[in-house]
């Protein structure tokens, strides 16, 4: 019965230490962290990486779309997509 008791003590002691935590995470400048770090930093390093994804990303996506915003060619107008042009084995 005191091991159960324990226990229980044990998860709720857990849990609000997890509640102040995380209301205090939403306040933290993330951005400013990463700044103040140094350039070989591993964390800036996956930060600088993904947002130059996202922007490529998002240059790709406006090439592709062309100047009058149509989306670009599909399936059927690439050559050797057509049906029976890759040999089964």
């Amino acid at each position: 019965m005191k091991k159960i008791l324990l226990f229980i003590g044990l998860i709720v002691g857990v849990g609000v230490l997890l509640k102040l935590v995380a209301s205090k995470v939403p306040s933290i400048d993330w951005e400013q962290k990463f700044e103040a770090m140094p350039d070989n930093a591993p964390p800036k390093w996956m930060f600088s990486n993904i947002s130059a994804i996202r922007s490529n990303t998002d240059r790709i996506i406006d090439l592709l779309q062309g100047p009058n915003g149509a989306a670009g060619p599909d399936a059927g107008d690439v050559p050797g997509a057509a049906e029976g042009s890759f040999s089964q084995e």
